[in-house]
């Protein structure tokens, strides 16, 4: 009895130690599994969590003090948050997943599991050899945008999320961010790119004078970090505005989509593939944007922002109720989709990281 009880407990219980190496392992953290993080000081050169979700122990750890062979790894599975936007990037992953197969050939550690930073334009062939299924040993992957070889057994989609990287924060609604009238009809806070849709936003909103009843801060530069008054400025932006315009940037899924849930600003999305690899896979047919849409986001798709104008009129139209109702359907969807993404997680890590009942 004493032996089929401890065997039944070692099969209910996983420690997972997540090792956040990209900024998007904070919006799993932070966002997805509502956890906490040790200093809570952003700049902090270690910072750790814990968590009990499921039959599970997570433990996290992030910071630029978590360096390969220079801390304790406390657990048997390990889930590797990585950022594989560019070269640089990816020779900095490459260096944890060496860590990593050396961990599993001298048996420190059981299972490896990747979230990954994909590239812009998917390309991602890099990790493939890493991958079990190819002869490596990583067991499961999540990678962000509409990667073609995603198939739902052990290579899933992931959201983007908010730019954790530039601090955004949690955002709690508040009563009065479900129920104040909002001075804005829209807005539009970015880099302006020659030749690109966004340009002919702007023109649309400036012939209709359209762009006197949105928010609209238009730069030709982008900037990865934000100054602390464009930020706040960007946060306003989200909060006043019924809706959130989101053009297609080098992917058709970015930052704001999430952000403007985050503030209950509907977002008004440009539904249109950008070049490159991504596209539909085996399993979703529906890109780009696959993950929100089969999770029934209830934004505004367009192909064509010429469709914009009758949207805002629309809009004007609206009473505050109904834009109340809308804001409730939306702040509720959204935090549906956080704990569906969390629930997801953990089942797919449970499944297979713990051995299967064959009793």
């Amino acid at each position: 009895m004493i032996k089929y009880a401890r065997s039944h407990l070692e099969q209910t219980s996983l420690r997972v130690q997540i090792w956040g190496k990209a900024a998007i392992g904070l919006y799993l953290w932070q966002h997805i599994f509502g956890g906490h993080l040790e200093p809570a000081d952003v700049i902090a050169q270690w910072r750790e969590g814990s968590e009990n979700a499921g039959k599970t122990y997570f433990s996290f750890l992030t910071g630029p003090s978590v360096v390969p062979g220079y801390f304790s790894v406390e657990a048997e599975h390990v889930v590797l948050v990585l950022n594989g936007r560019e070269p640089a990037k990816i020779a900095y992953a490459t260096q944890w997943l060496h860590y990593a197969h050396t961990l599993m050939e001298t048996r420190k550690i059981q299972h490896v599991a990747v979230v990954l930073l994909g590239n812009e334009q998917c390309n991602n062939a890099w990790i493939q050899p890493y991958l079990k299924r190819n002869g490596g040993f990583v067991n499961l992957l999540f990678v962000t945008y509409d990667c073609a070889f995603v198939n739902e057994e052990d290579i899933f989609q992931w959201p983007l999320g908010v730019a954790t990287y530039r601090n955004f924060p949690v955002v709690e609604p508040s009563w009065s961010m479900l129920h104040d009238p909002r001075s804005y009809l829209c807005n539009f806070l970015g880099t302006i790119y020659k030749n690109s849709s966004r340009e002919t936003l702007i023109e649309i909103l400036k012939q209709d004078g359209l762009d006197k009843l949105c928010w609209i801060a238009a730069r030709e530069q982008w900037q990865p970090q934000e100054t602390n008054e464009s930020f706040k400025n960007y946060q306003d932006a989200l909060l006043q505005s019924d809706l959130t315009l989101c053009p297609v940037g080098i992917n058709t899924e970015c930052y704001r989509i999430y952000e403007a849930c985050s503030y209950g600003s509907l977002p008004v999305i440009e539904d249109v593939m950008t070049p490159g690899d991504c596209g539909n896979s085996s399993v979703y047919h529906s890109a780009p944007l696959q993950l929100l849409k089969t999770m029934g986001a209830p934004f505004i798709f367009i192909k064509n922002w010429r469709e914009l104008p009758a949207i805002l009129e629309k809009e004007k139209k609206m009473s505050l109720q109904e834009k109340i109702q809308r804001r409730k359907k939306l702040l509720e969807w959204y935090r549906n989709f956080k704990a569906r993404m969390r629930q997801k997680f953990i089942n797919t890590l449970e499944n297979s990281f713990l051995p299967s009942d064959k009793g």
